[in-house]
């Protein structure tokens, strides 16, 4: 495992992205307010005026992304300019919250869940909701603390969701139909029993569930029926988030945070790994 950008550290690295039309990796650092990009060895941000938690390909060009208050369609510039478009806005259960996990699922849906920003509230407050063509859904999960591990089957018939707070720590499987509501809600691992809490994850082409062990410094790999298949170390306790990209889609990008007073070399940096497998393309949202 390396790291891809040796002298970089984010306060929430989260959300990485592989854009395959510009050989690009993006992700976020939530608390930094800013979008990254590292192409051909060059690492180029974007500053924003709120907290910016995940992202997603926009089909007609640029990206979406969940703020605190809404879903927006960025255009990030070459010459450091960033234009915005809102795309919808979401009425929050309490003051204080914002956007986290999210992504696109194989049909071009946005997924993406809320949260209170206090962890330490432990408020079952969030819900994931769903921006497609007709706008944004209603709530489709509730009662959640931190919404993570969003991820989809390679058939797109099962959506995988994680609550990652400390008190919950278990990732459930979901059917998905056509329609994209979830349904027959299931627990799919149950992290109590493993290192670590479940943050972001990636599937591969298999089905297999890379989830980042938050606390753990791990990277896990569950099969399609659950079972712990392999875990990866990666060298800071707090990953955040992984993906699969680069040209051949082999690559596994993983996030992390730096904790508050934590000076070592290592946490917040991005690191990219090759594990032996390939992931898939992400699908864009199309309006």
């Amino acid at each position: 495992m390396e790291r891809l950008v040796a002298d970089h550290q984010d306060s929430v690295g989260e959300s990485p992205l592989w854009h395959a039309a510009e050989a690009a990796w993006y992700w976020v650092d939530i608390e930094g307010c800013a979008l990254r990009r590292w192409r051909d060895g060059r690492l180029r941000s974007w500053p924003l005026a709120e907290r910016i938690a995940c992202l997603a390909l926009h089909a007609e060009g640029g990206l979406v992304a969940g703020l605190e208050s809404m879903l927006v369609h960025l255009r990030p510039r070459d010459d450091g300019g960033l234009a915005m478009a809102p795309l919808a806005t979401v009425d929050h259960a309490l003051q204080g919250m914002r956007f986290n996990d999210g992504r696109c699922d194989r049909a071009g849906r946005f997924f993406a869940g809320t949260m209170l920003r206090d962890m330490a509230a432990a408020a079952p407050a969030g819900a994931l909701y769903r921006l497609d063509g007709c706008g944004l859904s209603a709530p489709l999960v509730d009662g959640l603390i931190v919404p993570n591990g969003l991820a989809f089957s390679p058939d797109n018939r099962t959506m995988y969701l994680s609550d990652s707070h400390p008190t919950v720590r278990q990732v459930w499987a979901f059917d998905l139909g056509d329609s994209g509501r979830p349904a027959n809600r299931r627990l799919f691992v149950d992290m109590n029993q493993h290192p670590g809490r479940p943050d972001g994850a990636a599937i591969d082409i298999d089905g297999g569930y890379w989830v980042c062990a938050n606390d753990a410094g791990l990277v896990h790999r569950f099969r399609p029926d659950g079972r712990l298949d392999r875990s990866i170390e990666v060298p800071t306790a707090k990953p955040s988030m992984c993906s699969f990209g680069g040209a051949r889609l082999d690559e596994l990008l993983i996030t992390s945070i730096r904790p508050a007073g934590d000076t070592s070399a290592t946490a917040g940096a991005v690191f990219i790994t090759r594990p032996g497998t390939q992931g898939l393309p992400e699908a864009p949202w199309r309006p």
